[in-house]
């Protein structure tokens, strides 16, 4: 099993002078911590306008500073929001282009709709069509990241002309993709697609058996892969708090995770939320005694000692979970205890779990060969276009087609300029 661990960058209030740098220093500083430990793993989420439950609006930022702290541990996108109104297609795949390449290929591209009032309205999406937008965009984005030009689309939700999209990543045909899932319907679709799924359903060990098998006879029976390789992996995320002392450990970890599943709730569930003055942390401590351990779910499986740890990753393990992804910083948690559990995690619980994953991995892959080229042999890529039917376009030359009275009235910087332009163009036309 691989191990990851899981950024949505929590602040709750109040903030003080400072409180967001410190935040973002400490996330870099465990992600530094992570890499020479050994865990797999660094995602990253993108959420916008979600106060207190997530200040990461500019993931690929975050990635990008976190790449050259690091040398080994993946960076995923625990989502790029897809659709159109949020990013722009093919603003997209320059990013993750440009994280791969600075990354030195260590890029994975979670992908996701998004669901919030707050998020959906604030960049004016049709919550009914998003499910749609993802789709489309999705496809479309693996085509730009790896067709040379992109032949260009006439879509319902983007259109954009023949252009070669640069730069292109380093992992071939580009970084794995994933989408995001919280129901077993997404995780059948993640299946269907041949992508990867991140489940944040903090789902029973027990019951993740049920998941994974539905995921991997899906895939072996209907994938149509919409990228240009397949992914056939499923993550799971739960609470993290690691300590020698069981009540240490839960001290230290239900908080944060009851803080985060609050919040969360807050935002997509029941929460009457005024921007910039609606204090959620005062409202969950109003209710925090009602709210009991029982309330943490099977989500807090991974908070406890080592031995607790490893018996909770055993069942997800045996399930054939491939890899387990960590919140480890939520609500109020502190960075030092994160440090330590995230050490004591590396020292006493990953090594049983990381000994045999390379030959565990490798069985996997040639077991779904067979399925992974029937997989291929059902999609019907975007054809490239040939030469000849790659159009040509001409800049617009406003500078150069200057008339000489225009050139007349311009500084003296600019009309020297505007006349080397010139010069420029009509040795261009005459080669």
């Amino acid at each position: 099993m691989r191990f990851g661990i899981f950024y949505e960058h929590q602040l709750p209030r109040p903030w003080q002078d400072g409180a967001e740098l410190q935040l973002f220093q400490e996330a870099l500083d465990q992600v530094e911590l992570a890499d020479r430990l050994g865990i797999d793993y660094a995602w990253e989420v993108e959420h916008h306008f979600l106060e207190e439950y997530s200040h990461s609006s500019a993931p690929e930022v975050f990635l990008a500073a976190a790449s050259q702290r690091s040398h080994r541990i993946r960076l995923g996108h625990g989502i790029v929001l897809m659709p159109p109104g949020y990013n722009a297609p093919a603003r997209v795949a320059e990013r993750l282009a440009t994280l791969d390449l600075v990354s030195a290929g260590r890029v994975d591209w979670g992908t996701g709709e998004s669901a919030s009032r707050a998020e959906l309205e604030g960049f004016g999406i049709d919550a009914a069509e998003r499910r749609a937008m993802w789709r489309e965009t999705v496809e479309q984005v693996a085509n730009m990241l790896v067709m040379d030009p992109y032949p260009g689309f006439n879509g319902a939700y983007f259109s954009m002309p023949v252009r070669n999209v640069l730069p292109k990543p380093v992992q071939k045909p580009h970084p794995p993709i994933w989408v995001a899932c919280s129901n077993r319907e997404t995780i059948h679709l993640a299946a269907q697609l041949g992508i990867g799924a991140l489940t944040f359903a903090f789902i029973d060990p027990t019951e993740a058996r049920h998941w994974v098998a539905d995921y991997y006879e899906t895939f072996k029976r209907e994938c149509v892969p919409i990228g240009h390789a397949v992914n056939p992996n499923i993550a799971m995320v739960t609470g993290f708090s690691c300590h020698p002392d069981a009540a240490e450990a839960a001290r230290r970890g239900h908080d944060g995770f009851r803080f985060f599943q609050f919040a969360l709730a807050h935002h997509y569930v029941f929460g009457k939320h005024t921007p910039g003055r609606t204090n959620i942390w005062s409202r969950y401590l109003a209710v925090r005694e009602q709210l009991g351990s029982e309330m943490l779910g099977t989500g807090a499986g991974c908070i406890g000692t080592p031995a607790q740890l490893r018996e909770s990753l055993r069942i997800f393990q045996d399930a054939g979970v491939d890899q387990t992804i960590f919140i480890q910083q939520g609500g109020k948690n502190q960075h030092e205890h994160i440090c330590e559990a995230l050490e004591l995690f590396a020292d006493e619980v990953m090594p049983e779990f990381k000994e045999k994953e390379a030959e565990r991995e490798a069985r996997k892959m040639e077991a779904l060969g067979p399925a992974i080229e029937a997989a291929f042999a059902r999609k019907q890529a975007m054809p490239p276009l040939g030469d000849d039917e790659i159009p040509t376009y001409q800049a617009y030359g406003n500078t150069i087609a200057l008339s000489d009275a225009d050139l007349a009235k311009m500084p003296e910087a600019n009309r020297r300029r505007a006349l080397t332009l010139r010069r420029i163009a009509e040795i261009a036309e005459q080669a």
